[in-house]
């Protein structure tokens, strides 16, 4: 794909901020149309403009995906950066303002905030209103993006207006969406995967997107039939619940944890191959792979350099937070172990930090979940380590999620494959392991039920 996306980039972020194509045109799927969008956002710039003090962060607490695409319209022209909070419940609201100080909150409810703090609703309008002539540099910070961390400590990271803008870009032009494509996404716009999909994808492609955020498999494929979705961006837990329903769509996006590779071939045999997205947060996008077509390896997209460094994956990338260390080369260096595969190709081995240490001897928890996840039965399952109660170490547990679970099975299966050391100390059955919002689970309640 031989295109010089910087330079696409920076055009489009200038493009962008003269005006949609088609103004008439919908934004959201039988609602808000892009003309509205930049009437939003132009009212959005004129009240910051307003406000007698400069703010340099403004919070954007908000689920309508036009308010979010008017917010950053706004910004793109030259407004404060944009926080998004990981969640829009008052204790992660307000856990963002303790690491980000704010005073203004731009929103799409009547939610009660703190008295000291200032909101903007902006107001929708049919008519067209041109925003102001400066676009911000490429390199400018757009966002900062709040999230609940990987282990329960939440975290910033910056944005610029080319990470954002250019990885958007970059999906348009790899699967070819259009105008003609409408988005369906199931995970909520305050966080990079939905933000991206279903709120700067539609920017860009002009791809209406629909008003819904649904999360129960009915609900989804109503949705998806009513608003004929061509386009479907959800995680692994939902598209285990949906792998038997025939739904409308052309593309199936996955990201926010590994996708079982029997999911996808039912999936695709009834709809289209399931595209899993590998990256996060702080990388942006990084490699993907379609195991329905037989793509057991992930492929980097053509706008990334990788290598492997200590068993681990480095990537010099245009999608990666500035805040990240890079070596002189500029490549930053990944968590996560791989193994090069097939020409262009890398595997997935596990996260570094999965590497524990038992009676001194090297224990591998992913090696442990992926024979967990080859018995019969078992749909789901995290293996992980928590402190040992009067000892110095910590022991193995493990949470299993399926029907008809066979534990003796299990247990007999770990024993033919593993030294006793590496065996698991408890092994508990779910009928559902925790997940976040954003459809990555959830450590804190992990822990809880393994007894910490």
């Amino acid at each position: 794909m031989d295109v010089d996306y910087s330079a696409e980039t920076t055009r489009t972020i200038h493009s962008l901020l003269e005006g949609p194509q088609h103004p008439e045109a919908e934004f959201i799927r039988g609602g808000a149309t892009f003309a509205e969008v930049y009437g939003m956002a132009a009212d959005i710039q004129a009240k910051l403009a307003d406000i007698s003090h400069r703010e340099k962060i403004v919070c954007l607490a908000a689920e309508n995906r036009a308010i979010i695409a008017a917010a950053l319209l706004a910004s793109l022209g030259g407004g404060p950066t944009l926080l998004l909070p990981y969640a829009l419940s008052d204790k992660a609201l307000q856990a963002a303002r303790q690491a980000a100080d704010f005073t203004i909150v731009i929103t799409d409810s009547s939610r009660n905030f703190h008295d000291d703090l200032k909101t903007i609703s902006p107001r929708t309008s049919a008519n067209l209103a041109r925003l102001t002539d400066f676009a911000v540099a490429p390199g400018a910070e757009l966002l900062k993006i709040f999230t609940g961390g990987s282990t329960g400590a939440p975290q910033i990271w910056s944005k610029t207006a080319a990470n954002i803008i250019g990885e958007g870009l970059f999906l348009v032009k790899a699967h070819n969406i259009t105008r003609k494509d409408c988005i369906l996404a199931t995970i909520p716009p305050y966080h990079i995967y939905g933000l991206l999909f279903s709120v700067v994808v539609p920017l860009v492609s002009e791809a209406p997107v629909t008003l819904e955020t649904p999360k129960y498999p009915g609900e989804i494929a109503r949705t998806a039939e009513k608003q004929e979705a061509t386009i479907l961006v959800s995680v692994p837990a939902h598209y285990r619940a949906l792998q038997d329903k025939k739904l409308p769509v052309r593309l199936a996006f996955s990201s926010a944890g590994m996708l079982d590779a029997t999911v996808n071939k039912t999936f695709g045999e009834l709809n289209t191959g399931i595209v899993e997205v590998y990256g996060s947060t702080e990388t942006g996008g990084i490699a993907s792979r379609n195991r329905a077509y037989g793509e057991e390896f992930f492929t980097p997209f053509p706008t990334i350099r990788w290598k492997i460094a200590e068993q681990r994956l480095a990537v010099s990338s245009p999608y990666i937070s500035p805040e990240l260390p890079v070596d002189n080369d500029g490549y930053f260096i990944a968590n996560d172990r791989v193994e090069a595969c097939d020409k262009n190709r890398f595997m997935l081995m596990g996260r570094a930090d999965t590497i524990t240490k038992v009676g001194g001897k090297r224990v591998d928890l992913d090696e442990i979940s992926r024979l967990i996840q080859e018995v019969s039965g078992v749909s789901d399952c995290v293996v992980t380590t928590i402190p040992d109660p009067g000892g110095r170490e910590n022991r193995i547990c493990a949470l299993i999620q399926g029907d008809k679970l066979d534990l003796s099975a299990i247990n007999m299966k770990l024993a033919d494959h593993l030294e006793a050391y590496a065996l698991p100390r408890l092994i508990k059955p779910v009928s559902h392991i925790p997940t976040l919002i954003n459809g990555k689970y959830d450590w804190a309640a992990i822990k809880e039920l393994l007894g910490k």
